[in-house]
């Protein structure tokens, strides 16, 4: 079985795929006008988030068996086309589940805490302790919109500050355990106190949190967003910050990530967001350490290697 690598992965996956028998072309500088004539070639393809997955990529992939998406979102991945052409479709979630969940807590203390606007005052010679009091975690009441392997491992870091920790998931019930207690959308909207999205984007999620939405939860006052930006709509956030309706906002994600190419209102209200000292800002690196970069390799191989043994 011949595997194609169309992006750039820690070096560990060719050694794992050749220990698996497989035969690995690591091409991370392939550009997409080039796949599409060499697909045809290959049992096995790996993608980062170089181009998007779909019929036109796949109309040469005759013999392909696996796409392997490294990372835990497939919305780079058409997958009713890999469903019609009976393609596997592989991601890896648990690879950087630790990565952002702990991204997540240091976002969120660095937000209770002022731990950013407070390390920049001493810098300039300010010291303000009364300005800098920070907010307790302890005891605040925390709600999941998404209870994946992200919200998951969210959830576990949560219990240790004594957090009550409430999860909605559309996809899925049964889910209660030490840690966290499902509940209807509706105790959501009612006991929320920090709003931590953990959901997929897709065309029933994209543009899902708007002013409407948001205006449903009684006591909301922080939200953080290390799934995809596009679910979460800037310019009613901005309204609500601006409002002093919500206190604060921990974003790891954006709408739209090509911050120096904005143009019209979502340069705008991204350049407003930027103002704010209660509002974080990270370019997508919930999920994105050292670590997790390898893990994924990891467990993208021991799920090629159960889908290779399932089909001998």
């Amino acid at each position: 079985m011949k595997v194609l690598v169309i992006d750039e992965m820690h070096e560990s996956i060719t050694p794992l795929l050749n220990e698996l028998n497989l035969a690995v072309d690591y091409m991370p500088k392939i550009k997409r006008e080039e796949i599409i004539p060499i697909v045809e070639n290959y049992e096995g393809l790996i993608v980062r988030s170089k181009t998007y997955i779909d019929a036109e990529l796949l109309k040469n992939a005759k013999k392909l068996v696996f796409v392997a998406r490294a990372g835990a979102g497939v919305d780079n991945v058409e997958v009713e086309e890999l469903k019609k052409r009976n393609i596997e479709l592989i991601n890896a979630p648990e690879g950087n589940r630790d990565a952002l969940a702990e991204h997540a807590m240091g976002m969120l203390l660095t937000l209770f805490n002022k731990i950013n606007t407070a390390d920049l005052e001493v810098r300039s010679g300010k010291w303000d302790r009364e300005g800098n009091r920070g907010v307790e975690l302890m005891g605040k009441t925390v709600g999941l919109l998404g209870y994946g392997n992200m919200g998951a491992a969210f959830a576990k870091r949560l219990s240790s500050f004594g957090c009550k920790i409430l999860a909605f998931d559309a996809e899925k019930t049964g889910f209660s355990n030490d840690f966290v207690q499902e509940v209807s959308l509706e105790k959501l909207y009612a006991e929320t106190q920090i709003l931590s999205i953990h959901i997929p984007m897709n065309s029933k999620n994209k543009g899902l949190l708007n002013y409407e939405y948001l205006a449903r939860f009684k006591k909301l006052d922080y939200i953080i967003n290390t799934s995809r930006g596009e679910v979460l709509i800037l310019k009613d956030l901005l309204k609500l910050l601006k409002a002093g309706e919500i206190k604060g906002a921990a974003l790891d994600v954006l709408e739209n990530e090509k911050i120096n190419s904005l143009k019209n209102d979502d340069l705008a209200v991204f350049q407003e967001l930027t103002k704010l000292k209660e509002v974080i800002l990270t370019p997508h690196v919930a999920g994105w350490s050292f670590e997790s970069y390898e893990k994924i390799n990891k467990v993208l191989s021991q799920k090629i290697k159960l889908l290779v043994e399932k089909r001998d």
